[in-house]
């Protein structure tokens, strides 16, 4: 294998587990979003809607 083969190969390796660990990381420390508790809502609501 030649240099530049080698050059290409390892970079876009690098490249790939960089993006990776990047989203990973991403992933693991972005905190969860609140979502609306639809039964805490309609709690005053006593006759259920047709859909």
């Amino acid at each position: 294998m030649n240099s530049a083969a080698l050059t290409t190969m390892l970079l876009t390796q690098g490249i790939v587990i960089s993006f990776t660990a990047f989203f990973f990381y991403k992933v693991l420390t972005t905190p969860p979003r609140q979502e609306p508790d639809s039964f805490e809502d309609n709690d005053d609501e006593l006759i259920r809607k047709e859909e």
